[in-house]
């Protein structure tokens, strides 16, 4: 590349060659530049003014001259303020992203009114019958937000220790005691809200190595553990349990008068064909001496015992004020909330309650199911395949953006009514229209620094184009709509009046979906970046939208330059 020009190379004796974008910007940003500039310079005064009218925010002194400090080094920032190349070197930069990047929610309430990040079979690296175990998932998920692990706990050919692995399968194993020492490096390294490990115990036969889990816990985790000092009527809330580590699994059989009722999974079953009905009920604990190794079910922290009595007592468990943990695959959640007044019973029991939903067993490649039939009925832990990709872990991925990362995310309030009416759920089409989004394209940049130069096409640059549309309820989710395609270029420009409307009646539970794609009029569009935000958490304004690769990791350049507004 030289002289703002691009070389492709056919053959030995004949080249292409492409004009490139350079210092052009979108006209659009200009016309807002110069609306506050004077000469040429908006000074900070002007910059104020911006980020209030156009950006609609609040309280900016101290944010401007954050941004003046945040571009000296750039050598882009005149004395007097902004140079144009500034003002869109902050547009385009990290102070200026479209989804807030703090914990701001209510981390007050119990657990049972937040959607909680959860994975499921955490420890494998491919498919569900022949990938191998590894703690890498499981720190991989952790510094992605994910706040819920899951293990499945096996005696090893011995019998004298525990491993980690899909029972029934030919997936190799993995020591617990690595995957402990794993959690416990990096269990808050990006949150510092509670992890929940869920063990999926096949130990029942084995009470000795059921002790050894209960020593191996205490030894790694000491006062990080939380144990609950007596039988709980409500969960606590995400800030009393901050870095905390909370255990969740069955009671080991012949340890209570519940005994009876329990039949353990046997070895070669994964736990996909065990009763999907099962309503898990969570128990106290009395105190342990601090220097004392705890009993395995006095580590429990959220305790779980089965209960069949049907869904017509979902959220009437008679007198008992414990809180408990429903599971059930996708497939009985769908054929639940076919039931509509089973889905209002559904709503009322995840109000106190924590509903987790996990992928069913046909879907060996670790594929995943659309999360927002759970998120609508209140459940809060949608357990999903991390180490996947596709449009709905891109979703899952999106949504737990909100809320700083943490991920902890607040329930709608009407999740949360005492009657579990829910006309967002059960009768979205007549409800109007609370807000509309209006989303702009102005700009892409960076495919040319993350990728080779011949990556989407061998002789010519990409013709790239965006895709935008709304995953939510059913009456707000719309197909995906495209922007016009840019033909050969690195840094494709939108210079048109062209923005997406979206009717929103439940803002809450809407994300917006952006993808890019590059054109190719040979055979099928090549992916260039993809993300989902929630649209409860958009900035208004011109915002820097960072893009993702298919396994949901962020690129270090790619970007979109987008705006968003909302009316109502």
């Amino acid at each position: 590349m030289s002289d703002g020009k691009q070389h492709f190379k056919v053959c030995f004796c004949w080249s292409r060659v492409f004009k490139v974008r350079g210092a052009e910007k979108p006209e659009d940003i200009e016309k807002v530049f110069e609306s506050y500039s004077v000469n040429g310079i908006m000074s900070i005064d002007n910059l104020i003014s911006f980020l209030e009218k156009e950006q609609q925010e609040v309280n900016v002194t101290k944010e401007a001259q954050n941004i003046f400090n945040s571009l000296k080094h750039l050598n882009v920032v005149h004395r007097r303020g902004l140079t144009l190349e500034a003002f869109f070197r902050y547009l385009i930069g990290e102070n200026n992203f479209a989804h807030q990047s703090k914990v701001h929610q209510n981390m007050d309430a119990p657990l049972a009114h937040y959607y909680i990040h959860t994975g499921h079979n955490s420890y494998l690296t491919g498919n569900q019958l022949s990938s191998d175990c590894s703690t890498e998932p499981i720190k991989k998920a952790l510094k992605k937000g994910v706040r819920v692990i899951e293990l499945d706990l096996w005696p090893n050919t011995t019998k004298k220790d525990i491993d980690v692995c899909h029972g029934g399968t030919l997936t190799t194993p993995v020591k617990l005691s690595k995957c402990l020492r794993a959690i416990k490096e990096v269990a808050f390294s990006v949150s510092e809200y509670p992890v929940i490990l869920t063990f999926e115990d096949h130990l029942h036969p084995y009470p000795d190595l059921q002790e050894k889990v209960a020593e191996m816990v205490k030894r790694t985790f000491g006062s990080m553990l939380f144990i609950p000092k007596s039988e709980m009527d409500e969960f606590p809330s995400p800030n009393k349990l901050k870095n905390k580590i909370l255990i969740s699994t069955k009671q080991p059989p012949n340890d209570g008068p519940e005994s009876d009722n329990k039949v353990p999974p046997q070895r070669g079953h994964s736990k996909n064909e065990l009763d999907t009905q099962e309503i898990q009920i969570e128990e106290g604990h009395e105190d342990e001496d601090e220097d004392e190794v705890p009993k395995y079910r006095d580590l429990i922290a959220i305790h779980a015992a089965k209960h069949k009595r049907g869904m017509e007592n979902f959220g009437n468990h008679g007198s008992s004020n414990k809180v408990g943990r429903l599971s059930m695959n996708e497939q009985a959640l769908e054929d639940t909330v076919a039931v509509i007044e089973h889905g209002h019973q559904l709503i009322r029991f995840t109000q106190r309650n924590i509903l987790r939903v996990y992928p069913k067993g046909t879907r060996i490649d670790s594929s995943n199911y659309d999360p927002l039939i759970a998120w609508m009925r209140g459940a809060q832990m949608v357990a999903f395949n991390m180490q996947g990709y596709g449009r709905y872990l891109w979703m899952m991925q999106g949504f737990f953006r909100a809320n700083g990362g943490c991920g902890y995310v607040k329930k709608p309030d009407f999740l949360l009514s005492p009657d579990g009416a829910c006309d967002e759920v059960f009768n979205s089409m007549s409800l109007p229209v609370k807000k509309i989004l209006k989303v702009k394209i102005y700009m892409g940049e960076g495919w040319r620094a993350d990728f080779h130069f011949r990556h989407f096409d061998y002789f010519s640059p990409p013709d790239f184009y965006v895709r935008v549309g709304i995953a939510g309820i059913p009456a707000d989710t719309c197909e995906m709509r495209k922007t016009e395609i840019i033909n050969d270029q690195w840094i494709p420009i939108w210079n048109h009046d062209e923005q997406f409307e979206f009717p929103l009646r439940v803002p809450e539970l809407a994300l917006l979906r952006i993808d890019v794609k590059d054109h190719d009029p040979s055979g099928g569009d090549e992916f260039a970046g993809q993300t989902c935000l929630p649209v409860s958490e958009l900035r208004t304004g011109i915002r820097c939208v960072p893009l993702y690769n298919h396994r949901g990791d962020v690129y270090k350049s790619v970007k979109l330059l987008m705006r968003f507004d909302f009316t109502l």
